[in-house]
């Protein structure tokens, strides 16, 4: 049966779809010896398709999903280039994974690894907006119109207005307060210039849940395979609109 060429190479392990449509911009990918456009069709179990001269076997990998506590000071990227300990350095397994939702340097918590392509495009093309859980210790006690700012959207530096966010109060710890931020979008280092931007200075950021995945009790640097019940959650997850709750008083 004829698929779209970046499905294919997604099940293939080259990365989640949008990153599978560069290799065909690139004109990277061939089929049956011609290089194809984007958009084009094929048939992986009759059709010859090459990427980089490399010619894709005929049978699918099987599907790996991973969720990682991935602790501060550990690069969510994988980049050959940089020294620096990444994810994958955690997970002892020989297959090639990618990591779904990334987390910066200092940021911690949740993510997930594998090698579905079509997972991970769901859990992070914008128009599925998939909800994005975290703790965040910010180093004062927010008053009533910042939250109300975090939670109808912030202009950032560069013009991009974020979308609306669910912002509670969880507990104060002396001076600085713990918030639950639930968002639906991914922006890089977004939490942190937001804070920053509306006077709230992030302190830790901790993803406690990516769709209907969670973190549950994984300490930093666990991990664990996901049940085949998370995975099917995970496909047929649900967003619900976000719904301000009224302002706890720490």
């Amino acid at each position: 049966m004829e698929e779209r060429l970046q499905k294919i190479l997604a099940q293939h392990e080259y990365g989640s779809r949008r990153s599978c449509e560069d290799y065909i911009r690139q004109r990277r990918v061939k089929v049956n010896g011609k290089v194809i456009e984007l958009g084009a069709k094929a048939d992986p179990d009759v059709d010859v398709i090459e990427v980089d001269g490399k010619v894709l076997p005929r049978k699918v990998p099987q599907m790996i999903y991973i969720a990682l506590n991935k602790p501060r000071g550990v690069l969510s990227d994988l980049n050959d280039n940089d020294s620096r300990p990444n994810v994958m350095d955690l997970i002892p397994i020989k297959e090639q994974l990618f990591p779904v939702g990334r987390l910066d340097l200092n940021s911690e918590g949740l993510m997930l690894l594998t090698n579905d392509g079509d997972l991970a495009n769901r859990l992070t093309h914008p128009r599925y907006g998939h909800e994005k859980e975290y703790q965040v210790l910010v180093g004062k006690r927010p008053d009533a119109e910042q939250l109300a700012i975090w939670r109808r959207g912030v202009v950032m530096e560069d013009g991009y207005r974020t979308l609306p966010a669910s912002v509670e109060v969880e507990h104060a710890a002396g001076d600085h307060t713990w918030l639950k931020i639930i968002m639906k979008e991914g922006k890089k280092r977004q939490i942190r210039e937001i804070g920053s931007r509306i006077g709230l200075p992030v302190l830790r950021i901790i993803r406690v849940r990516l769709g209907s995945l969670q973190l549950g009790n994984l300490k930093p640097k666990e991990w664990r395979y996901l049940t085949p019940r998370e995975v099917q959650q995970l496909k047929t997850y649900k967003v619900e609109k976000i719904i301000h709750k009224p302002v706890k008083r720490g």
